[in-house]
């Protein structure tokens, strides 16, 4: 239904003509914003009920529990469904460090925030398949897991400036809200992630609709396809100057991967634009000093690399 409206829209309300660039490009980008947008109010409805059982101060008490790589795992599944970005990196970074939780289990919780998106995964679903939409979040723990035990083990702690240790946050109280507030809240939430999120998503299905109706296939697939070895290293590259949030860079996923770039280059492309950027490295210096922020990154990049790889090794 929705493809037929994008189409009645362009080929007999504007009469463009079929396979004309403009008349593709804008096809694709009508119809991808009202799917995006119906996926997103859906998604983020529910998501922010679940996330109201996840609130920071809980999260940081049943996280303080855990000290081994239990805490690793439990940290990079919390990860997924709790509301921290790189936006709030700093404050609980702080939070989770303050109170006691080991730095190796604070990375995994800090990677898998953004690099894990549930807003992500149910796209990726409706885009691609469940297998997929499963291959992706499973990825994205066990980079978070495994990145987080490494650093733990390095023992890094002298690396992490020393003003972290020396606040105290204080005791939070746990609230208890009636299931009518959290559905109140919860519409308020998706309202106020809309307006934030729009203009990306506005952007991303731009680009994408732009690679969509002019770019190349045959350029696209000589720079990004299964030809060129290193095109998930140049992809992760690429993606860290630049700063989204995954419902903004699926919709260039979508369109890459229609014009033949490998899935796995493509993902590799949208887990460094959402858990490398250079805003992410920037407000990140102000709790890590240089040598823990390169290793940081470093292995992140690195296991995003291999992602992209195994992505690339498994689906045809």
């Amino acid at each position: 239904m929705l493809k037929s409206f994008a189409d009645i829209v362009v080929y007999r309300w504007l009469k463009l003509q079929h396979g004309a660039h403009l008349a593709d490009a804008l096809n694709f980008y009508i119809y991808d914003i009202i799917k995006i947008f119906l996926l997103l109010t859906t998604i983020i409805f529910v998501v922010a009920i679940i996330r109201s059982f996840f609130p920071p101060e809980r999260t940081r008490k049943y996280l303080n529990k855990k000290r081994s790589w239990i805490g690793n795992i439990f940290a990079a599944l919390l990860g997924i469904v709790t509301p921290f970005c790189t936006c709030s990196a700093i404050p609980f970074f702080i939070g989770f460090l303050e109170s006691g939780m080991p730095l190796g289990v604070t990375m995994s919780f800090l990677i898998s925030s953004p690099v894990v998106n549930e807003v992500a995964l149910i796209m990726l679903w409706g885009l691609f398949g469940w297998q997929i939409a499963l291959l992706y979040i499973g990825s994205g723990v066990v980079i978070a897991i495994v990145a987080g035990i490494i650093i733990g083990a390095m023992k890094l702690e002298r690396y992490v400036e020393s003003y972290v240790f020396e606040m105290k946050l204080g005791k939070l109280e746990l609230s208890q809200p009636t299931f009518k507030q959290r559905l109140i809240d919860a519409w308020e939430y998706t309202k106020q992630i809309l307006k934030k999120v729009s203009p990306w998503v506005l952007a991303g299905v731009g680009v994408g609709a732009f690679i969509h109706g002019y770019v190349p296939v045959g350029l696209l697939v000589k720079i990004a396809g299964r030809g060129n070895p290193f095109a998930v290293p140049i992809a992760v590259l690429v993606g860290v100057p630049l700063y989204s949030n995954a419902a903004g860079t699926i919709p260039i996923v979508q369109a890459l991967t229609a014009k033949g770039v490998p899935i796995g280059t493509a993902l590799a492309l949208m887990m460094a634009v959402t858990g490398l950027s250079m805003p992410e490295a920037i407000i990140l210096r102000k709790v890590m000093k240089p040598k823990l922020l390169g290793i940081f990154f470093g292995i992140v990049a690195l296991a995003i690399i291999l992602v992209g790889y195994l992505f690339n090794a498994v689906i045809r």
